[in-house]
Formats: structure tokens, sequence, C-alpha cells
């Protein structure tokens, strides 16, 4: 799977890891205090200082995130992390932002394998999304698998971003592209 080859969602070892992480984002999305700090920090492969996730959001395994110092997430946000999803420090995401690593054949026939008993399976594959340092995600955003967003990037509400995007920014629109460039930090 994080190899970028399909999979087969239901193999056994991959439902445990989903099972575990199903249980850990229910305790992050409901539970207070030490009990939803300690269940952030088992879900994550990886957690920062000052990680803020404010309100809900979803995950599928969690240990497949890295998340650096001071990251903000907000209420809604989805991580399909079928690959690794990988935030620099001081990224902000704003609400109902998704990362999707996962993927599906643009060839219907190759959409589904079958295996030697004759059942069907879906045919995912996967491929990583890393996001910079300093980074603000707007609203209603849409990462694909295999992109890599630069250091001092501003993405603006409801992009699609299909491709790769260049340190210092602001990127926009449906597919996103270079909308202006952003002063480099020093």
């Amino acid at each position: 799977m994080l190899a970028g080859q399909d999979y087969d969602y239901r193999d056994s070892e991959l439902q445990g890891i989903l099972a575990r992480g199903r249980k850990l984002v229910t305790t992050i999305n409901t539970a207070a205090g030490t009990q939803r700090t300690a269940a952030i920090r088992a879900f994550f492969g990886r957690t920062g200082e000052r990680l803020t996730i404010n309100g809900t959001f979803s995950a599928l395994y969690g240990q497949h995130i890295a998340v650096g110092d001071d990251v903000f997430i907000n209420g809604n946000c989805t991580f399909q992390d079928s690959n690794k999803i990988t935030l620099g420090s001081r990224v902000i995401i704003a609400p109902d932002t998704k990362f999707y690593c996962g993927a599906h054949s643009l060839d219907a026939t190759q959409r589904f394998g079958v295996r030697p008993d004759g059942s069907r399976y879906l045919v995912t594959y996967t491929k990583p999304i890393t996001v910079g340092d300093d980074v603000w995600i707007g609203g209603n955003v849409t990462i694909i698998g295999g992109v890599h967003i630069g250091n001092n990037v501003v993405v603006g509400a409801g992009a699609v971003v299909t491709k790769d995007v260049p340190d210092n920014t602001v990127v926009g629109g449906v597919p996103a592209r270079v909308i202006k460039p952003l002063t480099p930090l020093a």
C-alpha cells in the first residue's frame, strides 16, 4: 500500500489498523483533556509540539500521518491516509479540507481485481502527500495523492490541488494554479 501498489483494503492486517484508528478517532472527537491528548499521541505516527485539532476530524490509519510543530487543523477535515501524509511546522488547515492519498484506475475494467477464489475486490493505489512549513490551506480544499506543497504557501479556499505547488506562492482554482508569488521568508 505505502509503495503505491494496488492493495485490497479488506486485508486482515489493514482491517486491524483501521479498527484501531476508528477507536482512537472516536476518542479524539468525543473526549477532552488528557484522554483526548493521549488518543492524539497514540493515533498519529508523529506529532510535533502544540498540535491543535479544533472540532471533529476524520482519518483512517493515523500511523501514516506525521505532523510538525504549531499545526492547527480546523473542524471537519478528512485525512484519507492510505499513504503517508506529512505536514510541516506552522501549518494552518481551514475547515472541510480533504487529503486523499488513494485513487482508482481510470480504466473501469481495472478497478476490481479477482482473488484466486474468484471473489472480487476494489483495487486501490496510493501516493503520499507532503505539505511544507508555513502553509495556510483555505477552507474546502482538496489535495490529491502525489502532491508536494512547498514552504510559505497559501492555498485558496475551494482549490483542488492536483500538482505540486512551488515555495512562496498563492494557488487557487480547480485545478489549482499559481495566482501570485509571495515574498520568501527570511
